[in-house]
């Protein structure tokens, strides 16, 4: 298994210490969201290359319609020269609510089959100019967006609810496997551990810890860390899942469910 994290900026020499400490807690890639209302993400992963040695760093996600693909080449680009090549592009079709996001760049949103388009030739765009062409990771949930990923994606971000079961997660994987010849592989976000969630999903959401342990949720692990181990290992066995992404909240309480798949 691999594990990313995701941490957003407070100051520079808050978010130098973060990321430096994220590199020594043993995570492969450091994520960020991409939004308005957070920093935007490549200038934010810039420094952070300029910071650490191993850490892989990927938006999570762009939205690709907040930029032209030329632009997103030129700094895709960027990022891959600072970094040595340790970036990934992380790439959606955008948020459902991000469209007064596009308003606000100047930047047409589209219909969800136009968006679709952009970002074919937004990753097109990329490989064709970028050197080393990075890794692309898509994020998709609707049958669609999980045809569209499969034609171009190396690995699919699986943006499933947080309420989302094992059946949900086989339906989205055979969707992608069904759709592509190529070995694709597939990563999960953690909604929570024990009764340990964001509170991005608590407070604007709703969502509870009992709330998702009675639906079934797939990505909230058991607070015990063997058996959380244990339903990382079923995931991997079942959907080919072989990444986490953790928020930052919740590395503390993730710490020793981490550590033992490190030393194997």
């Amino acid at each position: 298994m691999r594990f990313g994290i995701i941490l957003t900026p407070r100051s520079g020499t808050e978010w130098t210490r973060a990321v430096v400490d994220a590199e020594q807690r043993g995570y492969d890639t450091l994520l960020l969201p991409d939004t308005l209302y957070t920093p935007s993400p490549l200038p934010v992963l810039a420094a952070a290359a300029a910071v650490t040695t191993t850490l892989r760093l990927r938006p999570n996600v762009l939205a690709a319609p907040l930029r032209t693909a030329a632009a997103t080449v030129r700094e895709v680009a960027a990022l891959q020269l600072l970094s040595d090549g340790r970036f990934e592009l992380g790439i959606g079709t955008g948020r459902p609510d991000a469209e007064h996001e596009a308003e606000s760049l100047g930047m047409p949103w589209g219909s969800a089959a136009e968006r679709r388009e952009h970002l074919l030739a937004t990753v097109a765009a990329v490989r064709a100019r970028v050197d080393p062409a990075p890794p692309v990771v898509v994020a998709a949930n609707g049958p669609r967006a999980l045809v569209t990923a499969a034609a171009v994606a190396d690995r699919v971000l699986l943006a499933a609810a947080p309420d989302a079961t094992v059946d949900d997660l086989a339906r989205m994987v055979g969707t992608v496997t069904e759709h592509t010849e190529r070995e694709v592989r597939f990563t999960l976000q953690l909604v929570g551990i024990g009764d340990q969630m964001p509170t991005w999903l608590t407070a604007r959401l709703g969502y509870t810890p009992e709330k998702l342990r009675d639906a079934g949720a797939a990505t909230l692990l058991p607070g015990d860390p063997e058996d959380a181990m244990d339903t990382l290992r079923s995931h991997h066995a079942r959907y080919g899942i072989d990444e986490l992404i953790v928020p930052g909240e919740l590395a503390d309480a993730f710490a020793p469910v981490m550590t033992p798949f490190q030393r194997h």
